[in-house]
């Protein structure tokens, strides 16, 4: 199946594209679309965290649950909003939690581009959602294909460092081979959860020093 995807993907996902789930996957959308409904991201941002940030290039990967469903926000990167667009509440926590770990100041915006270009996948478990209908799209086969991602990164790459934060994204660590990788799990950092274990986590500080122990260069978590 002819799918736009960084190359270094394209070759480690090849048997995923030629699966039944997967062209269901793509009849579904098209359907939904000549429903006349609206899907976020856009169909050339579906696939933006993978062009952001290619297999052979991932450091750390932080996992999302489902694109965000409201106007403008979503840009196939989790938990990253396009610039122009308020910083969603579990963001602003993320920005605290890294002001508290390492300082700097908290950013005017929510695009997370800037990770993303130094090796974090940004990755939603759902790559697509209907417009105002959060989670309409986790049962369409999105999982499957986000589940075969991270086994993927498990078994082909070394030393990589996974953010699993809420029961969603702990149930991922199963997939992950922890004698190769890292994985650093709290509570999610919704304003629901943030205070019950995420604030405090300092991750980021911890994936940096991971990092530098596997002699990989640091990420620079500050968005200006």
């Amino acid at each position: 199946m002819n799918v736009k995807i960084e190359e270094s993907w394209r070759q480690l996902l090849e048997k995923e594209f030629d699966q039944a789930y997967f062209a269901q996957l793509v009849h579904f959308l098209k359907e939904e679309k000549k429903k006349g409904k609206t899907i976020y991201p856009a169909g050339s941002q579906i696939f933006h965290a993978f062009n952001t940030t290619p297999a052979d290039k991932v450091k750390v990967v932080i996992l999302g649950q489902d694109p965000y469903h409201n106007e403008g926000q979503a840009h196939g990167l989790a938990f990253s909003v396009q610039h122009g667009v308020s910083i969603p509440p579990s963001l602003s926590n993320i920005y605290k939690e890294i002001k508290t770990d390492i300082g700097g100041d908290l950013p005017s915006h929510g695009n997370l581009n800037k990770w993303a270009a130094q090796g974090v996948l940004l990755l939603n478990a759902a790559l697509t959602v209907q417009a105002h209908a959060p989670m309409s799209h986790s049962k369409a086969g999105w999982h499957q294909f986000t589940n075969a991602v991270i086994k993927t990164l498990s078994e082909q790459m070394i030393g990589v460092v996974f953010m699993l934060w809420g029961g969603f994204a702990k149930s991922k660590q199963e997939l992950i081979d922890t004698s190769k990788h890292l994985i650093l799990t709290a509570a999610h950092p919704s304003p629901l959860s943030a205070h019950n274990g995420f604030f405090g986590c300092r991750h980021f500080s911890k994936a940096n020093s991971w990092l530098q122990i596997h002699g990989k260069a640091p990420i620079d978590w500050l968005i200006e």
